[in-house]
């Protein structure tokens, strides 16, 4: 099954091989589309994951701010998804 991230009809990341954590799909680095993503200064705290970073997703000038995250340094209970990037704040995630 080939899951894909897209936001404003642009496809930010594609892969069969996501991870699915608590209903999110991450997906592996290099599916993802580093050329639609911006650099945040955003960081939140997981209890069990540890301390995510984000990046904002921007498609044609348009900025989604901090609508991608990943985990640089996982907890153990979360290593499977280092490099690994999630998506949220109206990216479409489908099954195609």
């Amino acid at each position: 099954m080939t899951i894909r991230a897209t936001w404003k009809g642009t496809t930010i990341a594609e892969s069969d091989q996501t991870i699915v954590v608590e209903g999110n799909h991450y997906f592996p680095a290099e599916s993802v589309n580093r050329s639609v993503l911006g650099d945040s200064g955003t960081h939140t705290v997981c209890s069990w994951k540890g301390t995510a970073s984000y990046y904002d997703v921007v498609v044609d000038g348009a900025r989604n701010a901090d609508a991608a995250w990943f985990y640089p340094d996982p907890k153990d209970a979360a290593k499977e998804i280092i490099d690994h990037v999630a998506f949220w704040k109206g990216v479409e995630v489908d099954e195609v």
